[in-house]
């Protein structure tokens, strides 16, 4: 085992929307630094980072991947361990898992297609997150690829912060070159300054008046304004050739921070989860502070009480491949082995005091999966809990009253993906139910459900439903003295209430709901005359969690729930003449479009659609635009659904009545 002290790190993620040459920018990136001979190709199957087959076969990143390389002159080394991302945006949980490791990004821009939707919510996210981020513009050999535009464009729709570091010769030839900017170059110099004086009083002074400034001053202004999230350099070249390519690595050495080192405490947190040649866990640890070693024995996880695991191996990434160290330190990305019931997003040792909220919307479709003939159900069941734990939002659910497993998902690609997965990593034949959208019900007034003593259910209840702010998620309240009965009773309520609100009256999650416990009463232990103790005669905390569902069904029936979808707030850009059929579209797909900007020849349209309804947009407007329209969208939250889409819903999820129910309780008993 290896235990050199080691270079500083710079923790990278490579992302950009699907097809913009992420993978291939990774791979050139490798190749350049001496770590593999040659270059691998996404179409060849041959790269380092798509390691699974069906990555390979078809040609996208599905799970982020990490590969490490050195940086720079020996006596100024960093150590860069390259996280490659997926760019579909079905894998955008993959991305958001990744985004709290980094020290930094490259984000990369094709010049052929330019500034896509994806690339906006990306670059959007990595600077909400003050994640520092160079942009590199790539494919500039292609056909059709345009700089030019690309740079316009960046600056229009992603920032205005975008400060070009060169130029090319040869646009869309394949022997196109990139051409980097020197001191010579006054007009970048008078480009330079004009970004960095948004930001700094004695450079703007200095660009007023015309004042000379060493060009020194401002490439290290560049780098502090850089690695504060202020600018982000744009880098042109083309990674299949390698054009451009050596001045974006030294702009990554010299740009982009390193690891901060923490202050001394054991802090890491795990990004990635997935199980070896035995079965076993193996944690990918990005370690903030602090060392971790072999036989250590840490603190492991996150909201809940954190078990205790001994590591018992630690793998460093280091020149492409694993090395086997004594310990991980802080700034290091490592695969820790021991970790026990670890998952993604559990700290080890001290957590961060950064928030950990999501950085992307949550899946919005859903699917039931449908066994194939002769499956072994729990076996199913045993990999899709494996699928799970490598993928969180895959939103695995069991409805163990029907006997089907929910799936929530972000698209048809990532079903595609999970079906080819079980088939050839497990064996398991499935299929898939049309695909719908995850919809949600709020209480729309107050009720109450009221039982005692319901065989055969020994316990009484009492529950009031209201509804709660948006956002404020479910709340459980009593107003019962909490010592008039059994503590383990009450808990046994609480998490029934939290079960059962899974599926509301209408089939869909309920959400920002006050319950408040108003009745209880329970049958103390007892037996008959000289007898041992009788289950009959005395109330168990299984009385609870079975009555429970039946008495807060009854109080939402009281208070109602409205069922509500999710929307998406959408941007069209578009030709003006196109406007007409455009807003006549939107309307048949429910959008709630707003005022119309035209400028001259081309339009924008801004406004809410449901989610429901975004990919039929996609696939209609190029026929209505001829090719030109553009759309981008982001997730908004949920609107109230009205007419035939709430009758769907009330269709394909309605839960148990009352009566069948209590048939199926009685008969499990």
């Amino acid at each position: 085992m290896s235990s050199a002290s080691p270079n500083p790190s710079l923790n990278l993620g490579i992302l950009a929307h699907v097809d913009a040459g992420k993978t291939s920018l990774t791979e050139r990136l490798l190749h350049a630094a001496g770590v593999i001979d040659a270059p691998g190709s996404v179409d060849a199957g041959s790269t380092q980072t798509d390691s699974l087959a069906l990555e390979r076969r078809r040609g996208i990143t599905i799970k982020s991947a990490v590969v490490s390389f050195p940086l720079g002159p020996p006596e100024d080394q960093v150590t860069v361990n390259l996280i490659d991302t997926p760019g579909h945006p079905d894998f955008i949980a993959e991305v958001e898992r990744v985004l709290g490791v980094l020290d930094g990004a490259v984000l990369v821009v094709s010049a052929v297609e330019g500034v896509q939707a994806q690339t906006r919510i990306l670059l959007r996210t990595l600077r909400r997150l003050g994640i520092p981020t160079l942009i590199f513009v790539n494919k500039i050999d292609r056909r059709g690829a345009d700089a030019e535009r690309t740079l316009r464009r960046i600056n229009r729709r992603l920032t205005p912060a975008a400060l070009a570091m060169g130029m090319v010769q040869g646009i869309g030839a394949r022997d196109a070159r990139a051409l980097a900017y020197g001191s010579g170059d006054a007009g970048f110099r008078r480009r330079l300054t004009e970004v960095l004086a948004e930001q700094d009083e004695e450079l703007l002074s200095a660009y007023v008046t015309d004042a000379p400034v060493p060009y020194e001053r401002l490439l290290g202004t560049l780098a502090a304004q850089t690695r504060d999230g202020l600018v982000h350099p744009v880098f042109l070249g083309s990674a299949v050739t390698g054009a451009g390519v050596p001045d974006l690595m030294d702009g990554i050495r010299t740009l982009l921070p390193s690891a901060d080192p923490g202050d001394g405490r054991l802090s890491g947190t795990v990004f990635k989860v997935e199980r070896g040649g035995a079965g076993e866990k193996i944690a990918y640890v990005r370690m903030f502070s602090g060392e971790l070693a072999v036989r250590d024995r840490v603190p492991v996880g996150r909201d809940r009480t954190p078990h205790e695991a001994k590591v018992t191996a630690v793998e460093v990434f280091h020149e492409g491949a694993g090395e086997r160290r004594d310990a991980v330190r802080a700034g290091e990305i490592a695969r820790v082995w021991g970790l026990g019931e670890v998952r993604i997003g559990d700290w080890v040792g001290a957590a961060r005091k950064e928030s950990d909220d999501a950085h992307f919307a949550p899946p919005t479709l859903e699917t039931v999966v449908v066994p194939g003939a002769g499956t072994d159900r729990g076996a199913l069941h045993l990999a899709l809990a494996q699928l799970a734990e490598q993928d969180p939002l895959i939103g695995l659910r069991q409805d163990d009253v029907r006997g089907e497993v929910h799936l929530s998902l972000y698209g048809e690609v990532q079903k595609e993906v999970i079906q080819t997965t079980l088939a050839e990593e497990f064996g398991i034949d499935v299929a898939f139910r049309e695909t719908t959208t995850i919809c949600v019900e709020r209480p729309a007034g107050v009720g109450h459900g009221y039982e005692k003593d319901l065989l055969p259910f020994l316990g009484t209840v009492g529950l009031r439903v209201e509804p709660a702010a948006p956002g404020s998620g479910i709340s459980f309240g009593l107003e019962v003295e909490l010592g008039s009965m059994p503590y383990a009773f009450f808990k046994a309520v609480e998490e029934t209430v939290y079960e059962t609100l899974g599926q509301g009256l209408l089939g869909w999650q309920v959400v920002d709901c006050k319950v408040t416990m108003t009745h209880s009463g329970y049958w103390p232990r007892q037996s008959h005359s000289h007898a041992t103790f009788d289950k009959s005669m005395s109330s168990t905390a299984g009385d609870f969690r079975l009555v429970t569902p039946l008495v807060l069904m009854d109080a939402l029936r009281e208070a109602g729930t409205r069922v509500e979808e999710p929307v998406h707030a959408f941007r069209l850009e578009l030709p003006s003449d196109a406007l007409s059929p455009v807003l006549a579209l939107l309307g048949r797909l429910r959008a709630v479009p707003g005022t119309p900007d035209l400028r001259g020849a081309a339009g924008v349209v801004e406004g809410e659609i449901p989610a429901a309804s975004l990919h039929r947009l996609g696939q209609l407007l190029p026929g209505l635009t001829r090719g030109e329209g553009v759309v981008e969208s982001a997730f908004a939250g949920y609107r109230p659904v009205a007419g035939e889409p709430a009758a769907r819903a009330r269709t394909d999820h309605n839960p148990l009545s009352r009566k069948e129910y209590l048939l199926v309780v009685t008969r499990l008993r």
